[in-house]
Parts: C-alpha cells; structure tokens; sequence
C-alpha cells in the first residue's frame, strides 16, 4: 500500500466512526482535517468534495459490512442456520464500538431518504443489494427444506429488514433494554412462522 492510500484510509477511518456519531451531514473537510491535525487541502486532495467524502465513506462501510455481516454467514450451512447468522452478525455490526452510534446505514438512511444525489443513490444500491441477499437466503432455506415452500420470500425479507430496524430505533432511540429481547422474539415468530411443516 502507498503512502496516499494509506492515508486516504486512515482518512476513512476516522470519517467512518464521525458519521456513525454525528451523521454524514456531520462531515466537513474541516473537522476531519483538524481531526487528523492534516490541512484542508492536503484532505481535500483527497475528496474534492463533501459529497465525494460522503459516498467513499459510505463505500468503505458497504465493504465493512460485507466482511462483517455478509460474509461470514454466508458461510454457515444453507437455510436457517445462515439467517441466524446474518441476524447475529448484524446485531454485532449496530453494537460495534467502532460504530458509537449504531449502524451508519441506518442514520445514513434518515438524512438522504429524501435527498438526491450520490450518497444517496450508493445507500440505495448498498440496502437493495442487502435485501436481495435476505431474500436469497429465504429461497435457499425453502430449498433445504427448512421453509415453507409457498412463503414469500420478499415479504419474509422485508420483515426481517423491518425487525432489525425496529431494534436499531429501540435500542439507540428509546435505550430501551429490552430491545434484543424484543427482536429476538420477533425473529423466532418469523422462523416459525416460515417453518416448513414438519
């Protein structure tokens, strides 16, 4: 790796856990500049723009969650298995200590849902590409005989989707403490409710 991408990284870096805190509107140049004690212009060289900032950060944490979430679960054995471990991972994603305010594609989605532009169109892409991935992973466990094979699975999809959103909200919004227990809860209504007849 140079110098210059490993600086533009250690730029990410900083800028990943600062908009997880304070939101992508929350970056500047010049905060993170300071931050980094570099100059303006030696970080502009970098982004020319706040909006170029914001979708390579946005693309730095796309590649984090598909190391951290995606992947691994991918990995479990088909069917019910790889759902709980893409619930688990996603649940150690929001609770990250580097993300010290949840999950950034969450605020991310509540400052640019109805914003053009960019970042908004990378969040878009990053968050279809994830419930394409939930809604494989129903398909496949229809396929290992673990679902019913008349679910629909973008429906189970969009559940699971709103289950996990529902427990960001609860937990970063409310502090509510029995946020996991509630989403834990809601998840096994789901399985079961997708459960091939035994």
């Amino acid at each position: 790796m140079s110098k210059g991408d490993d600086t533009r990284e250690r730029i990410l870096e900083r800028a990943f856990r600062m908009a997880s805190r304070d939101g992508l509107e929350g970056l500047s140049i010049g905060g993170l500049a300071e931050s980094l004690a570099m100059s303006k212009s030696g970080l502009f060289a970098h982004f020319g723009s706040k909006e170029e900032l914001q979708v390579e950060v946005l693309r730095a944490a796309a590649r984090r969650f598909e190391d951290s979430v995606v992947r691994p679960a991918f990995r479990a054995p088909r069917g019910t298995p790889r759902i709980r471990h893409l619930l688990e991972n996603w649940v150690r994603w929001a609770n990250s200590p580097d993300s010290s305010g949840g999950c950034l594609f969450v605020t991310a989605a509540v400052e640019l849902d109805d914003r053009a532009g960019r970042p908004r169109d990378f969040l878009v892409e990053t968050q279809a590409q994830l419930n394409e991935a939930l809604v494989r992973s129903a398909r496949m466990a229809i396929e290992a005989g673990h679902f019913r094979k008349d679910l629909d699975c973008r429906q189970f999809a969009f559940e699971l989707y709103g289950l996990l959103l529902g427990y960001h909200h609860a937990k970063r919004l409310f502090r509510d403490p029995r946020a996991e227990g509630a989403l834990r809860t809601g998840f096994e209504r789901l399985l079961a409710d997708a459960a091939a007849p035994s």
